[in-house]
């Protein structure tokens, strides 16, 4: 960035990074949710597996079924963890780019009241900075949605999962109506995370707009 563009730079700035902590936030709270989503999916296989059992072999597919369930419970927290871990990321970073908006606005007013060079040589410093900052702030927007459309994918899994189940439901004689039940609200939960994760990825976070 220029001097010219040092001492021009719009307050919008310091708007948009605002937004974009709201946003991070929001997306936070999503994935908050989708924790606790993930922690019912896994008390939900331990019953269906307890269930299938008392099924014996009519249920022997079902039971295999609610078992991957439960193991892509645990790799959906997992998942989530590691989005934590880069929404942190995100936040220390946009809170860095605000601080030194801050910084910026104040050395320039300095540097617009004195004719000393040597301000306007550590205005163009700071404005590096800034830049890197943004730079850094970029990137991890482009790791977190490559981060969201892995877990997307895995949940795009866990519905095959469920609606498998579903149809081996349909095989456990006596038991079909219990079995049936269960694996329909394993569809059901799973697809609220679905439709919450696609929601992630439309953020206008991403876009930086």
């Amino acid at each position: 960035m220029t001097m010219t563009t040092a001492l021009t730079t719009r307050p919008t700035k310091a708007q948009q990074a605002g937004v974009d902590l709201l946003r991070i936030v929001r997306i936070n709270e999503e994935i908050k949710s989708v924790v606790g989503v993930a922690f019912k999916i896994n008390i939900m296989a331990l019953n269906a597996i307890f269930l299938a059992k008392r099924a014996g072999t009519a249920a022997l597919g079902f039971g295999v079924l609610s078992n991957e369930l439960r193991v892509f419970s645990q790799d959906l927290r997992d998942g989530m963890s590691a989005l934590t871990s880069q929404i942190h990321g995100c936040v220390t970073e946009v809170s860095l780019v605000l601080q030194d908006i801050r910084h910026t606005a104040l050395l320039r007013r300095a540097v617009e009241l004195s004719p000393i060079d040597r301000g306007r040589d550590v205005l163009a410093a700071r404005e590096v900075e800034n830049e890197r900052h943004a730079e850094r702030l970029a990137r991890l927007r482009k790791q977190l949605r490559g981060a969201l459309d892995d877990a997307f994918r895995m949940v795009e899994l866990g519905g095959v999962l469920a609606k498998s189940a579903k149809i081996e439901a349909a095989y456990g004689q006596s038991f079909a109506l219990p079995l049936s039940q269960v694996s329909g609200e394993f569809d059901g939960v799973v697809e609220e995370i679905r439709t919450s994760l696609e929601a992630l990825r439309r953020s206008a976070f991403f876009t930086g707009y």
